[in-house]
């Protein structure tokens, strides 16, 4: 796969469908790769029309590391947070945005659709803000605003976020990730653990950078509430959310759409924090009804 420079760092990405396709920027969420998106899905959004481009965040897979940064322990953070200081993050949602940015740009592509899961949705929201003449639209999945009023995520889910594998061997790591798949899994799809296995093996074997991961957490905690860079969003918006999500709550999506002017929200029964192949058509429906409402304003 291709690298691209971008915001003063390298970003690894793939594309699909031809170039005459609309752009469609795909942002994958926490400590997730590029190949966290089905193929399946990227096939039927080609189909749609879309030339799918799909990478890496920074600190992640493929793409530029930051493990050079002084890095704060979670703590320290929270705890600057709280005394209104500094937390010292080695970066910001901000700052992933701009890369998202920096990697369209360098592909030649002047304006794109966008989505994002989780913290992906995000950075995808962020890039709405900063750079709303390269968003034509936008859908947020199983993501929030930043608003201290939302529930966190349930205690199961918290510590499966922060628990660390017993050992480093990859068949530990894999169970691991599996675990931890489960634990935020929708209710109504649960996960298979004999197609699932493999893939989080493969992604293991890509790429494992549990220092990167931290970081972008950091990212998320230290960017705090984003509800007024949101309020200017222009895009067409769609927010996706599950109701069972145990790890951004359904009133996460709710105040993201609240938020967003003009942003439409729809909630599926049955979906948690993942995006199972049962929920693939509302997605690419999403996708489809913010893209349709974006071409209505050419």
């Amino acid at each position: 796969m291709p690298k691209a420079p971008a915001n003063g760092i390298e970003i690894e990405y793939e594309t699909f469908g031809p170039e005459t396709g609309e752009p469609l920027l795909l942002i994958m969420g926490l400590g997730q790769q590029l190949t966290r998106w089905p193929v399946s899905l990227i096939d039927r959004l080609v189909g749609e029309g879309f030339r799918v481009i799909r990478f890496d965040n920074r600190d992640i897979g493929l793409s530029t590391g930051f493990d050079q940064v002084v890095t704060p322990d979670l703590p320290t953070v929270f705890g600057a947070l709280a005394g209104g200081q500094d937390p010292g993050a080695p970066y910001l949602l901000a700052d992933m945005a701009d890369d998202a940015a920096g990697l369209l740009g360098a592909l030649g592509i002047a304006r794109a659709h966008v989505a994002g899961v989780s913290m992906g949705g995000m950075i995808g929201q962020m890039l709405a803000a900063r750079h709303p003449g390269k968003v034509l639209s936008l859908v947020s999945v199983m993501s929030t605003t930043g608003n201290p009023a939302v529930p966190p995520a349930s205690p199961e889910a918290q510590a499966v976020l922060f628990a660390r594998p017993a050992a480093t061997d990859l068949d530990s790591l894999t169970e691991h990730a599996l675990k931890a798949q489960v634990a935020i899994q929708s209710p109504a799809w649960p996960v298979n653990p004999q197609t699932e296995r493999p893939l989080l093996r493969a992604a293991i074997q890509r790429a494992y950078h549990p220092a990167g991961v931290l970081r972008q957490m950091i990212a998320v905690i230290a960017s705090g509430d984003r509800r007024e860079a949101l309020k200017t969003i222009t895009a067409p918006t769609v927010v996706l959310h599950g109701a069972d999500d145990p790890l951004v709550r359904v009133e996460g999506g709710k105040d993201t759409a609240a938020t967003i002017p003009g942003a439409e929200l729809r909630i599926i029964d049955g979906m948690g924090h993942d995006l199972p192949a049962a929920v693939h058509d509302a997605f690419i429906d999403a996708v489809n009804t913010a893209a349709a409402r974006a071409r209505q304003l050419v």
